[in-house]
């Protein structure tokens, strides 16, 4: 086995999603504007990406280790092509719920063999929550790539136009690249429990899982997590459209400073997490984001649209909110490497299983939260509403700590038994 062949196609895989799962944004700004969709009904094409993603992790997780884990991205990747290639073929509204649905229900078989696979090919914690921290910034770039990408192929002239469509063809290219380079590297067997007796027994033991503390700590923190990233990320085109009153295509690039502080957060997160404990980090990170939503939201009230609007003349909060990213980026990869390294490697893909559920379901809620309070209140005051989701992070943060060190501790002692009679 190559392990560095490995990597590279855990990144390329990554990539691809990277640009498919954070279009939403932009795919909603589209859908309103060439399908006439209204506000209500594309905060639903969150649900049709997030809910296969955390039913099929759910359903098959526990799974992928007897399937292979090379074998399900192959799975994954044919199927995101297809659905790629509908869309230009099939322009409507129902189309674009069908194309996430299916990007969702693919990203969960790749996204439980990326983390289960990266316990096979590190060698410690601190690497293993390093290469995470680096796998995660990589998906960044990607989503970074991605609001360009899309921004190239929407016509300035005229937003309700179908020729943003055709970047799906580049993407189903991409995906038909990726199922060749899987197929062309060999991948570390997927170790199995011969303790659990089969199917329903690897399952049952993937939902045991929840009945340990630490791991029911992590699935509140990484909910809460996830809700502010998507809350954030999915309707910060329509904030920047509405509220700071820039052009459609305009709008898009400029979340990409917002994808682009995540991705500086992560790859730099890759390094310093290999000198200092993740619980300070994190705390930090946490606090400054809230301090920054506070500091920015202000500048936006009052905003009168332009006649001529440029980067130059451009609101300042256009540039300064979306760095809220930086100080979100570490919290995510070092909280999922902490619980994943605290568990024996039989178990992570079961546990990756849960982390993409959990995910999914907070990417959900936050889209629908922010998407009915920007309706109704507007987009300051779905932007505010992320500061309860943060405190409710520094609370789960403290606790993920103490009982992840109970786990390792149980581990290690289970592990090494004291002598009988020893005392």
């Amino acid at each position: 086995m190559n392990v560095l062949a490995v990597r590279i196609a855990l990144f390329s895989a990554y990539f691809l999603f990277a640009v498919l799962l954070n279009s939403v944004g932009t795919v909603i700004l589209q859908s309103i504007a060439s399908f006439g969709a209204s506000k209500e009904a594309a905060s639903v094409l969150e649900g049709f990406k997030d809910l296969p993603i955390a039913l099929v992790s759910f359903l098959v997780a526990s799974f992928l280790p007897r399937l292979g884990y090379r074998r399900a991205m192959v799975i994954g990747f044919a199927a995101v092509g297809a659905a790629c290639a509908l869309m230009p073929l099939m322009p409507s509204f129902a189309m674009t719920k069908f194309l996430f649905f299916t990007v969702g229900a693919s990203f969960a078989l790749v996204k439980v063999s990326v983390y289960s696979t990266i316990g096979l090919i590190t060698r410690d914690s601190n690497e293993h929550a390093s290469f995470l921290n680096l796998l995660e910034g990589f998906f960044m770039v990607g989503v970074l790539a991605g609001y360009w990408v899309f921004a190239a192929f929407i016509d300035p002239a005229d937003p309700g136009s179908l020729s943003w469509l055709d970047v799906y063809w580049l993407l189903a290219a991409v995906a038909v690249a990726n199922v060749v380079l899987l197929v062309a590297v060999k991948f570390p067997p997927a170790p199995v429990s011969r303790e659990t007796g089969g199917l329903l027994g690897d399952f049952a033991a993937m939902l045991a899982l929840l009945w340990k503390p630490a791991v029911l700590v992590f699935v509140i923190s990484a909910f809460l997590y996830v809700l502010i990233e998507q809350g954030i990320g999915t309707w910060l085109p329509t904030f920047n459209n509405e509220v700071l009153h820039l052009p459609h295509s305009m709008s898009v690039q400029a979340t990409s400073i917002f994808a682009a502080a995540l991705a500086a957060g992560r790859l730099s997160a890759g390094f310093v997490l290999r000198r200092i404990d993740w619980y300070p980090l994190l705390n930090i990170c946490v606090v400054a984001m809230g301090a920054l939503i506070l500091l920015t939201l202000p500048l936006t009230r009052d905003l009168q649209p332009a006649a001529e609007l440029t980067w130059m003349t451009a609101p300042l909060a256009a540039f300064i909110l979306p760095l809220v990213g930086l100080f979100m980026a570490p919290i995510y990869p070092a909280i999922n490497s902490v619980i994943l390294s605290a568990l024996p490697r039989e178990r992570h893909a079961g546990m990756a299983g849960l982390i993409v559920v959990f995910s999914a379901l907070g990417g959900t809620t936050g889209s629908f939260i922010t998407g009915r309070t920007f309706a109704a209140f507007g987009g300051e005051a779905a932007f505010y509403l992320s500061l309860a989701p943060m405190a409710g992070i520094l609370a789960a943060l403290f606790f993920l700590r103490r009982l992840t060190r109970e786990e390792k501790a149980a581990r290690a002692a289970a592990k090494n038994p004291a002598p009988e009679g020893a005392g």
